[in-house]
C-alpha cells in the first residue's frame, strides 16, 4: 500500500468513517474516468482542485462536483486572496499527493478547503484516495466534517 493511500485510510479510520476504498482497474485521473469506475454520475465525483494563494503562498483546496469547473475569480473572492496556479511541487509539498490522486483528506499539512454545494445533493460521493487508481465513497456531510470545508459558490 502506498504512503498516500495509507494516509487517506488512516484519516478515514481516525474519523470513524467506514468508507469503501476501491482499487480501480483503470486510472481515475479525470472525473469521467472516476465516475465510470465508481458506476455513478459524474457530479458524484468530488474533484480536488488546488490553487496557490498569491499572498499566503499556501495551497487552497476547492472540492467541486465532477461536472463543474472552478471559476478563478469567484474562487479568489471566496478565498479572500488572489489565487494562481499551483504547480506539482507545491501540491506535493503541502498535501503529500501527486496531481491525479489528490485526496480531500490525509494531507501532510492543514489546508483551507471550500466545497461545491452541488455535492450535497447526493447521498454518496466519490473522491480520490491518494493515487490515480484508488477512490473512496462517503457521505457529503462526512466530507465537510473531515475537511472542515466551507460550502461556497465558486463554480462557473
Amino acid at each position: 500500500m502506498s504512503k498516500s493511500l495509507k494516509r487517506v485510510t488512516k484519516a478515514l479510520a481516525d474519523a470513524g468513517i467506514d468508507a469503501q476504498i476501491v482499487e480501480t482497474s483503470d486510472q481515475t485521473r479525470t472525473a469521467e474516468q472516476a465516475a465510470a469506475q465508481a458506476g455513478c454520475v459524474v457530479d458524484q465525483i468530488a474533484k480536488s482542485i488546488i490553487f496557490k494563494g498569491e499572498d499566503s503562498n499556501l495551497a487552497v483546496l476547492f472540492i467541486t462536483a465532477g461536472g463543474n469547473q472552478v471559476d478563478a475569480a469567484k474562487a479568489s473572492t471566496v478565498a479572500g486572496e488572489v489565487l494562481g496556479k499551483a504547480d506539482a511541487v507545491l501540491i506535493r509539498a503541502q498535501t503529500g499527493f501527486a496531481i491525479g490522486g489528490v485526496s480531500p483528506v490525509g494531507h501532510l499539512n492543514p489546508i483551507r478547503t471550500f466545497i461545491d454545494p452541488r455535492l450535497t445533493e447526493f447521498d454518496v460521493i466519490w473522491a480520490a484516495a491518494g493515487t490515480p487508481r484508488h477512490i473512496f465513497s462517503l457521505a457529503p456531510s462526512d466530507l465537510i466534517a473531515l475537511t472542515n470545508g466551507q460550502l461556497a459558490d465558486f463554480t462557473g
